[in-house]
């Protein structure tokens, strides 16, 4: 073959900028951290719900608003080309499950309390602790009004980073009341901001008249001064949206909970009414929010259901891993219980039938693989099965297996002495070499 007929080299492919792969190791801290939260979820009495990642596009304009950086700037959008379908893929997934829940009239028998988890997608520029497929876990409370259900779901959030003992987290809460007290605040907005016009930057000109409550969330610090000298949205807040937010803090006070008052705090979505809060955090530079969330009782109706209230949370898993290392704190990650080191080929079919008897049991366990050139030393072995991890090294070798037995070496404890376990007899000792139930 000549070289002009040489078969090109193919060009390496690379991951799309700001979707990560998660690899291993890495991946069983973000498996350690989803049972930790399965498991919290599960002794608040949430269930799992799981929705597609592509929605019809109206659902997220119709849901979070026209005019919000997410339906302007950061969906990825495109159009079905077998059917012409205007379609999205999911930027967050409260509008996912609402719709989920309307479709399938899951309220008809009452509330539910539901969680998800699962990949979400914003085309935003790539940076430490924002991606453009990033993942969340959310809570959702549907069908429950009163603002204990509100402090439940802060409880639930609080009581996750004790249990992951992350610290300097600070609770951040609102209320934008209900949509009539809006709009006496916004009236009150427009009017100030358009008496401090040339103090606003364009983007804030633009969205004034669309959505003024959006200016109190710019980082834009030429205009701040104008910002706080704005009218607070507590100022016009009637006496029922002012008791279910004194009602959520009593709760949390009684739960010795700490938070911050902030009346600048809107959230980036427009279906938020009444409670909003956020969990902030100055250790991860800019992106602070760690978990965020509030009351959204008119987006059930505004997707088609019959008026229901609803509120809940969502949590960025890449930023609640990013705080951990930041905090250097450890998730409980799980163990190989066993290595098998095969001295010879002839004893794969045995200690092949062993090992699966024993996984069968509960052992997490891990086989030798031959190369090219058969299977390596018994020292190469013995290496590669101190740097697995496992607790114990589970050797097949000849004179143990004439006597029906296997030799058990503990690989963590240097004193522990070898034993020698008969392999009829499997079932009385697997569960000794288990580090886990």
């Amino acid at each position: 073959m000549t070289e002009a007929n040489a078969p090109r080299k193919a060009e390496k492919l690379l991951a799309v900028k700001g979707m990560n792969d998660i690899l291993p190791p890495d991946s069983a801290r973000w498996e350690a951290l989803e049972e930790r939260v399965r498991a919290l979820m599960r002794r608040y009495a949430y269930e799992n719900i799981r929705t597609p990642i592509v929605e019809p596009t109206a659902l997220f304009v119709r849901g979070l608003g026209e005019v919000t950086d997410i339906v302007e700037k950061e969906m990825y959008s495109f159009d079905d080309r077998l059917n012409g379908e205007a379609l999205t893929l999911r930027p967050e997934n409260t509008a996912g499950v609402v719709r989920a829940v309307v479709e399938h009239t899951l309220l008809y028998n009452g509330g539910k309390r539901l969680y998800y988890f699962g990949p979400m997608f914003r085309h935003e520029r790539p940076q430490r602790g924002r991606y453009r497929q990033f993942h969340q876990v959310g809570a959702e409370a549907l069908g429950f009004g009163g603002p204990e259900v509100d402090a439940e779901l802060i409880l639930m959030a609080h009581a996750l980073w004790k249990e992951l003992g992350i610290g300097g987290v600070e609770l951040q809460i609102n209320s934008l009341g209900q949509p009539d007290e809006r709009n006496l605040h916004r009236a009150a907005l427009i009017a100030h901001f358009e008496a401090n016009a040339d103090a606003l930057d364009p983007e804030s000109r633009r969205r004034l008249h669309l959505n003024p409550l959006r200016l109190l969330d710019s980082k834009n610090p030429a205009m701040q001064e104008v910002i706080e000298a704005a009218p607070k949205l507590m100022d016009f807040l009637g006496a029922a949206s002012k008791a279910h937010l004194d009602t959520v803090l009593a709760i949390l006070d009684a739960n010795r909970v700490s938070y911050v008052m902030n009346p600048r705090l809107v959230r980036g979505m427009d279906y938020y009414n009444l409670t909003v809060f956020e969990f902030v955090t100055t250790q991860l530079g800019s992106q602070g929010t760690i978990c965020g969330g509030g009351r959204y009782d008119y987006l059930i109706e505004q997707i088609g259901g019959k008026p229901a209230p609803a509120v809940g949370w969502a949590m960025g898993i890449e930023r609640v891993l990013e705080l951990l290392r930041a905090q250097e704190e450890s998730l409980a990650m799980p163990v190989l219980d066993v290595y098998a080191v095969i001295p010879d080929a002839s004893a794969l079919p045995l200690a092949a039938a062993c090992l699966q008897d024993l996984r069968g049991a509960g052992v997490s366990a891990l086989m030798h693989a031959s190369g090219e050139s058969g299977l390596a030393s018994m020292k190469s072995q013995f290496k590669k099965a101190d740097a697995s991890g496992a607790r114990y090294a589970l050797v097949f070798g000849a004179n143990e297996l004439a006597q029906g037995c296997v030799t058990v070496k503990a690989l963590r404890d240097p004193a522990a002495p070898q034993r020698t376990l008969a392999l009829d007899q499997w079932a009385g000792w697997a569960q000794s070499l288990q580090s886990a139930p």
